[in-house]
């Protein structure tokens, strides 16, 4: 991806698929299929878990690669298994682009700008070509916590542009306590809608010819209405929207991220699909016995239900 804006990579892709879906890799070995879990009393530790985990990744992706434009890996899920979960980690990167998915390191880095630096290396590589950095986490794009401010947020833009590649800002997220800070007043407005005039200004000298750029938000499909405001707000920005499916937002609350011709924004999914058999419809029509084809039928049906209401 390097030697073209992430912006317009991101809407090229879209165009290609006819889809705006990612699709969240953030396994729970409990949750696994029976096939693919470590067996009672497996002594094998995290090893174990790791292997498992890398080895349901490599399934998942391969069901999804028609239907979904990126993967997004939530780094926690493997973390919590030290040096083997970070092997896994890497593998499901490569495992992905392999498949040729857009690959999103939800990693949520923030931090002074000398740190934020070493991040941006280790998650999105050398500003100037340097290939010293190690090359293991590497992905396409990562989220960011901009509350450090443009010190913060620099560092990985530079790396990204550098690079090709993207960052996407946290400015309305999804989770219910998101109010608590991010609803506050601040001068008649809610602390939200700042953050999101300060990410459209840092990636103004970032756009590509699609409008949009290096420089996305992550603005959350559980709160429709801050959705199509904040759209209003940031209408270069490129919005990585998470809360559909499992959380609760259906294809019609997130409408409202898309701009005119239903470009603009990716809509992510993570337990609804990669868990698909758990729920309804999927589990009544297929069961964990034929758990790939839930997944794989979850995954189309996300596309369809995105792509026909924002067309």
């Amino acid at each position: 991806m390097t030697q073209h804006n992430f912006g317009d990579v991101l809407m090229e892709e879209i165009r290609r698929k006819e889809s705006q879906v990612v699709v969240g890799l953030d396994p729970r070995v409990e949750r696994l299929p029976a096939e693919l879990k470590p067996p009672p009393g497996d002594d094998g530790g995290a090893a174990a878990a790791a292997a498992a985990i890398t080895a349901f990744n490599r399934a998942v992706i391969d069901l999804v690669s028609e239907h979904a434009v990126a993967v997004k890996c939530q780094i926690a899920f493997y973390e919590q298994y030290g040096c083997e979960g970070m092997c896994a980690y890497a593998a499901t990167l490569r495992l992905a682009r392999e498949r040729g998915l857009i690959v999103i390191g939800d990693v949520k880095r923030g931090d002074i700008a000398s740190t934020a630096a070493a991040y941006a290396a280790g998650h999105l590589g050398m500003p100037g070509g340097d290939a010293s950095a190690a090359s293991d986490f590497i992905a396409d794009a990562v989220t960011v916590n901009p509350y450090l401010g443009s010190d913060g947020v620099g560092p990985f833009l530079e790396a990204a542009a550098a690079n090709g590649r993207g960052v996407f800002a946290l400015v309305k997220t999804s989770n219910p306590s998101s109010v608590e800070v991010q609803d506050r007043d601040c001068g008649g407005r809610p602390l939200y809608e700042h953050v999101a005039e300060l990410v459209e200004a840092w990636g103004e000298p970032y756009r590509g010819s699609s409008g949009y750029g290096t420089l996305g938000a992550v603005v959350g499909a559980t709160f429709p209405k801050q959705l199509a405001r904040l759209r209003e707000l940031m209408p270069h920005t490129a919005f990585l929207v998470p809360g559909f499916g499992a959380q609760g937002a259906a294809a019609s609350q997130v409408a409202g991220a898309f701009d005119a011709r239903g470009e603009g924004a990716v809509v992510n999914s993570s337990r609804g699909i990669i868990f698909a058999w758990e729920r309804s419809p999927y589990r009544e029509a297929y069961g964990e016995t034929r758990w790939r084809d839930a997944v794989r039928a979850a995954v189309a049906d996300m596309r369809q239900q995105i792509w026909r209401a924002t067309h």
